[in-house]
């Protein structure tokens, strides 16, 4: 806390207690933040969405609470980090819990929010305790609880531990977590801007999101926008894995290149050279050597086919088996689906006994056409993103390495096990 506080820590907080609740959310709009968990939704956009209510006795909006007899809101963060290659979130609270918290008081504020909740990943325990110990500090600084700095406004942060699963992550399976259901999809609308935790009006906001809102209120829409581009402005957490020199976090503007990225990571490893990476963790198209000038924004990646996503970015060289790494994402996808929906129970099952036969040479020549019919049935068929998620990497490994695919029919996977990375103990992918 001491710490956090020398450095700036919840002066944001004190200005945005000073604002008018419509004014924190107009200038969060203003600066153009656009949702950090992958989808990329303008924030303040979607902190608007929240129906505001008048008091009864007046014509001024309530400050920090809503009319009498209406639903209360709730602001519900996302932390439940669980998409292959992303690892922003938990390094983030590990590091700095306390920008978590403020920002979490200042959006409840904004949608004038008395009940807010951090959905953490429970198998990340350091994570866990690290936040618990933040939030108990706070209250007991005075920055949660009754009459925030004096302002009148009231608010409860709830940090609760999740089970590990990957569905979670999506947000209405992760309402119905929180409220003590199996977690999966729901049907919307209504979304939750209307009926989401308890059927009230929620925002579901991812942690990087949230730790964004403090640093635009302390610096200004000006400054927040004079990095990025245009429709991607801000900064924003890359996250390097796999074969490169120096794997981790890099904050840097919304639009840098893969080339600059692996640059400031000293390149691919010694040696070898870069063969495929994934923009977004697996559940995006991935992309090749030839993207690695493509803006790593959310336009540039659309407009090669792709997704910024969570910014997960995967390298792989060239002794990586592209089959057998979609294999394993595929494996993942099959292991993590809900069965709530057909094509995406069904589908990601037969996927994962496709790319069996392929690895262990009883690929039959159909198998290629196969995958693709498959695919198609779950993309943009599936009840959540997930089924999306599953067919995007074999798609687009089969659009740029149809090659590769058609050797493992004709005569058994042509790397040597021991060279993948997959088998490797210099990157091997956990």
């Amino acid at each position: 806390m001491e710490c956090y506080q020398r450095h700036d820590g919840y002066q944001a907080l004190r200005t945005a207690l000073a604002m008018d609740p419509d004014a924190v959310i107009g200038t969060v709009k203003d600066s153009g933040l656009r949702g950090r968990g992958g989808a990329g939704f303008p924030t303040g956009q979607k902190w608007s969405f929240i129906p505001q209510e008048r008091s009864p006795r007046s014509d001024q909006k309530v400050q920090g609470t809503v009319g009498a007899g209406a639903k209360p809101h709730y602001l519900v963060i996302n932390a439940d980090e669980s998409e292959p290659g992303t690892c922003k979130d938990m390094p983030l609270l590990l590091a700095t819990p306390h920008v978590l918290v403020e920002g979490a008081i200042i959006a409840a504020y904004a949608i004038r929010a008395r009940h807010a909740f951090v959905y953490v990943r429970g198998e990340v325990l350091p994570v866990l305790r690290r936040l618990q110990t933040a939030v108990a500090v706070a209250y007991a600084s005075g920055f949660l609880g009754r009459d925030i700095l004096g302002s009148g406004f009231d608010l409860d942060l709830v940090v609760h531990a999740g089970a590990g699963a990957y569905i979670c992550g999506e947000e209405t399976a992760l309402l119905d977590s929180l409220e003590g259901r199996r977690g999966q999809p729901r049907l919307r609308p209504p979304f939750p801007a209307v009926a989401g935790l308890y059927a009230c009006p929620t925002v579901v906001n991812n942690v990087e999101t949230i730790a964004s809102v403090p640093a635009i209120i302390r610096g200004g829409v000006d400054w927040f926008t004079s990095m990025g581009s245009e429709k991607s402005p801000g900064f924003t957490l890359y996250s390097l894995s796999g074969h490169v020199t120096t794997p981790g976090q890099y904050e840097a503007p919304l639009g840098i290149t893969l080339r600059e990225l692996l640059d400031l990571a000293g390149g691919v490893r010694a040696g070898h050279a870069l063969k495929f990476w994934t923009p977004g963790g697996s559940s995006t198209p991935l992309l090749t050597s030839e993207h690695l000038d493509v803006p790593l924004d959310y336009e540039g990646m659309a407009g090669v086919g792709s997704m910024l996503g969570t910014k997960a970015l995967q390298i792989f060289d060239e002794t990586t088996c592209v089959v057998r790494a979609v294999r394993r994402w595929t494996q993942f996808y099959a292991h993590e689906s809900c069965g709530k929906c057909t094509p995406c129970r069904e589908g990601t099952y037969w996927l994962a006994q496709i790319y069996e036969r392929l690895e262990d040479g009883t690929g039959r020549p159909e198998d290629l056409d196969k995958l693709l019919d498959i695919a198609d049935a779950i993309f943009g068929k599936s009840f959540c993103a997930l089924g999306d998620g599953a067919a995007s990497p074999i798609i687009s490994s089969i659009k740029y390495f149809r090659d590769e695919y058609v050797a493992h029919l004709e005569g058994g996977c042509p790397f040597d096990p021991h060279a993948s990375m997959l088998a490797s103990p210099e990157g091997a992918l956990t």
